[in-house]
């Protein structure tokens, strides 16, 4: 079987859908391959983190461009996808990376005392630490912006794996195990499978290959109508590296920790207990920092990690003629406007700044 498009996009999680829908709506004939059901590899589990802050003021900018686009995408999908509910930082991290928000004035965001941290979440245990508060940051709802996204896409969806991409005079041909299709572009986001596909037109991409997990916990409450995002970088309860985004109903925190655990180029994760110590650990945070949660588990995503040299939120393009490959960790909040980026970059042949490699886009603070 053959079939023919002007673009082909390789992964339908966020990046991909994204960057699938934004090229549709140029008027591109697009054609997504994925393996498995939409959304369930990286993309995984209920929600994720919108927040504004980073390291790199670039990325700053990025999101405030983000934040704009998901509430556009509201309006044409017809539903939420970001909640209102905020997002919480605590550490002295948080406090560096506010001046750079606070070049916008539509985010909002500024340091808060104890008196409002308990306000604005309950459920946590008594803090006196550094704290800040981004009124616009908030959960995403990601299963729904997942299946809105598939939903509008349709039969452009094609059910099968890219085994092979390859260069053909000025157009690019993917190879399926019961296919093949002949594209004038194709756009690799296929998670832990991008760098081998790139690869494979030339492109080399310095991607860290790990995985890490989050676990899901009931909140004993949830009519108090207000559940924020929360990142804790101050230790103060045995810990650093939190994060939480809330359901989508407001039921329950998925949960985890930054820390991932090395994977090699293969797929093999040597060091499996230390996974599973960092779901047992995400319990002990519940347990001593968020008494309004229930700390029994109700439920885990593990999730493949693909990071690049720069910084956990680093972010790049590579291209190579017709293919374009992107690869980066902490993307999913960034999906709109990297999809847009995409698209466009297909339209004129080339990756705009920041987003080529060069650019380091995400570095880690100094």
């Amino acid at each position: 079987m053959a079939l023919t498009s002007d673009v082909a996009v390789i992964g339908a999680g966020i990046i991909g859908l994204s960057t699938a829908y934004q090229l549709a709506q140029q008027g591109s004939t697009v054609t997504v391959y994925e393996t498995g059901t939409p959304g369930f590899g990286q993309s995984a589990g209920q929600s994720r983190i919108f927040r504004h802050a980073h390291d790199d003021p670039r990325m700053v900018e990025l999101a405030v461009r983000a934040r704009a686009h998901w509430r556009r995408w509201e309006d044409e999908l017809g539903a939420p996808l970001v909640s209102g509910d905020g997002g919480l930082a605590l550490g002295d991290t948080a406090v560096r990376r506010l001046p750079a928000m606070q070049q916008y004035s539509e985010i909002g965001a500024r340091e808060i005392d104890s008196g409002e941290l308990r306000t604005l979440l309950p459920q946590l245990a008594d803090y006196d630490g550094p704290a800040v508060f981004d009124p616009t940051a908030g959960s995403i709802h990601t299963r729904t912006a997942i299946e809105l996204l598939s939903a509008a896409l349709g039969d452009r969806i094609v059910r099968e794996q890219a085994i092979s991409v390859r260069i053909v005079d000025d157009s690019v041909q993917v190879r399926c195990p019961t296919l093949v299709g002949d594209h004038g572009a194709a756009v690799v986001c296929a998670g832990r499978a991008t760098a081998a596909l790139a690869r494979s037109v030339g492109i080399e991409i310095p991607v860290q290959l790990g995985a890490h997990v989050r676990v899901s916990f009931a909140v004993r409450d949830n009519s108090i109508g207000r559940l924020p995002t929360l990142q804790d970088g101050s230790g103060e309860f045995g810990f650093s590296g939190i994060y939480a985004a809330a359901y989508p109903d407001r039921s329950a925190y998925g949960l985890g920790l930054s820390d991932t655990v090395d994977a090699d180029p293969d797929g093999t994760i040597v060091d499996g207990d230390t996974l599973a110590r960092y779901a047992h650990d995400a319990g002990a945070y519940v347990s001593r920092a968020l008494p309004g949660l229930d700390a029994t588990p109700t439920g885990i995503v593990h999730c493949w990690v693909t990071t690049l040299p720069w910084g956990d939120d680093g972010v790049a393009i590579w291209q190579n003629g017709p293919v374009l490959a992107v690869a980066g960790h902490n993307l999913f909040k960034h999906a709109p406007t990297i999809g847009e980026t995409l698209a466009l970059s297909v339209d004129v042949g080339s990756v705009p700044d920041p987003f080529t490699p060069a650019s380091r886009l995400g570095s880690a603070a100094d």
